[in-house]
C-alpha cells in the first residue's frame, strides 16, 4: 500500500528532537537550530555565520569557488555574474528548450510500458538546464555530463567523515571519483576555450567568459554548480510532485485544467518534500540564540523539512493540500531554497522548469503509480531510493 505521503524517518528524528528540546538541539557533532524562528534568526544574521566550512564536502564537485561555497565579498562578486542569467524575464527564455526535452522523453514511451519517471525526468531535466544556460553544444554531452557528475555526487552523499577518510587514504572511491572530476574539468575547460576564441551562441557561458574578474577557475565552478545543483535537486522534486498528482484524487484533472492550481501543486510539493531537508553553516563567532550559547567553530544544521512540517506554522501538515497556497507564508516558513543572501540562486529556474515539464505530462493521458515501496533518500537532495515507477496509458 503507498501511502499518502511519504517520511523520511532521519528527519522525523529531528522533529520529535524539537517537539522535546525546543529550537536548539545538540546532537553528536551537529548543533540543530530548528524551526521558523531559527531559520528567521539564520537568514537576517548571515555576518555570523560561514558556508565555505559548512559546505567543503561539495568541493569534490563544485569547487573551491563555487557560489555555494564562498562568503562574503567573494560570494556578492560571483553573485553579481550569475545572477543575470537566472532573473525572471530570461528564465522566460527557456520555456521552450525546456519544453521541447520533456516532449522528447514522453513521446519516447509506449503505452503499457513501465517507466522509472524518476530517472526519465532528471535526464530531461540534465539535457534541459545545460542547453537553456550553456547552449545545444554542452548539451550534447549531457550523458557523459551525467555519467561522470553521478561518480561524484555518490561520492558527496555520503557522511562527511567518511569523504574525509576516502580523500585521506585515497580510497579506490575517491580515485574514481577525481578521475570522473579530471573529465568534466577538460569538457569546461575546453567549452570556455572555445567560447574565448568566439565560438559563441549568446548563452550563459559567453556571458560568465566575457565578465570581468572571474577567472576561469571560478568560471568552470559556476558552470558545474549550475549543472550538477540545477538537475541533482530539481529531478528529485519532479518525482515527488508527480507522485502527488497520481496519488491524491482529483489533483491530476485539476491541476491539467488550471494553471494556479499546477503553481500550488509545485509549492505544496516542494513544503512536504524540500530538495534539501537540512542545510548547514558554520558559527564565524560566538553567540546566543533561544537562551543557547554557541560557541564559534560549532557545525550548525536547519532544517527547512521540519518546517514544513510543522502543525503551528502549517495546519494539518502531513496533508497534501495544494488550496493552502491562497495564502503565502513567511520567507522564514517556507524555505525549499534557503534564505537569506545565500538563498539558492537557481530558485527560479527551478520552479519553472518543474512547471513546465509538468504542464507537459499533465498533457498527455494520465498514468498509472505502480504499487511499490516508496523510500526517501538523501538529505542533501531528498529523491526516492528506488526512483518512481510509473505504468503510461494505454
Amino acid at each position: 500500500m503507498i501511502p499518502d505521503v511519504v517520511r523520511f524517518r532521519q528527519a522525523d528524528l529531528l522533529s520529535g528532537l524539537h517537539r522535546r528540546f525546543g529550537p536548539v538541539v545538540r546532537m553528536g557533532p551537529y548543533t540543530y537550530l530548528l524551526g521558523p524562528e531559527a531559520n528567521r534568526f539564520v537568514f537576517a544574521n548571515s555576518e555570523l555565520f560561514e558556508v565555505e566550512r559548512a559546505f567543503q564536502v561539495l568541493v569534490p564537485v563544485d569547487g573551491p569557488t563555487s557560489l555555494i561555497v564562498s562568503d562574503g565579498e567573494d560570494h556578492k562578486r560571483r553573485r553579481k555574474h550569475v545572477q543575470p542569467a537566472l532573473v525572471h524575464r530570461q528564465i522566460a527564455n527557456y520555456v521552450p528548450v525546456m519544453r521541447e526535452n520533456a516532449d522528447k522523453t514522453l513521446d519516447a514511451w509506449r503505452p503499457g510500458q513501465e517507466v522509472d519517471a524518476y530517472q526519465e525526468f532528471r535526464r530531461a531535466i540534465r539535457r534541459s538546464t545545460i542547453h537553456a544556460l550553456f547552449g545545444d553544444r554542452l548539451a550534447q554531452d549531457s550523458e557523459f555530463f551525467g555519467a561522470h557528475l553521478q561518480v561524484l555526487i555518490n561520492l558527496i552523499d555520503r557522511n562527511p567523515a567518511v569523504v574525509t577518510l576516502l580523500r585521506k587514504v585515497k580510497a579506490p572511491a575517491w580515485r574514481n571519483a577525481m578521475r570522473a572530476r579530471r573529465a568534466v574539468d577538460a569538457r569546461v575547460y575546453k567549452a570556455i576555450e572555445e567560447t574565448r576564441q568566439g565560438n559563441t551562441a549568446g548563452d550563459v557561458l559567453t556571458a560568465l567568459v566575457q565578465s570581468d574578474g572571474l577567472s576561469d577557475l571560478e568560471v568552470r565552478d559556476q558552470v558545474v554548480t549550475l549543472i550538477a545543483a540545477g538537475y541533482e535537486t530539481t529531478s528529485g522534486a519532479m518525482a515527488w510532485a508527480i507522485f502527488n498528482l497520481l496519488r491524491h484524487n482529483g489533483v491530476w484533472e485539476r491541476a491539467r485544467e488550471d494553471d494556479d492550481y499546477l503553481a500550488n501543486v509545485v509549492n505544496e510539493t516542494l513544503r512536504l518534500y524540500p530538495p534539501a531537508v537540512v542545510s548547514a553553516r558554520v558559527a564565524a563567532q560566538p553567540f546566543e540564540f533561544a537562551g543557547k550559547k554557541i560557541e564559534e567553530g560549532t557545525f550548525l544544521l536547519y532544517s527547512p523539512y521540519v518546517t514544513h512540517r510543522l502543525a503551528e506554522v502549517f495546519p494539518d501538515p502531513l496533508r497534501f493540500d495544494p488550496d493552502r497556497w491562497e495564502n503565502k507564508p513567511a520567507p522564514h516558513e517556507f524555505l525549499p531554497f534557503g534564505g537569506g543572501p545565500h538563498r539558492c540562486i537557481g530558485a527560479g529556474l527551478a520552479t519553472t522548469e518543474l512547471t513546465v515539464m509538468l504542464k507537459a505530462l499533465l498533457q498527455r493521458p494520465k498514468p498509472e503509480l505502480v504499487e511499490q515501496r516508496i523510500t526517501p533518500t538523501s538529505v542533501a537532495a531528498m529523491r526516492p531510493k528506488n526512483g518512481l515507477i510509473i505504468r503510461v496509458a494505454g
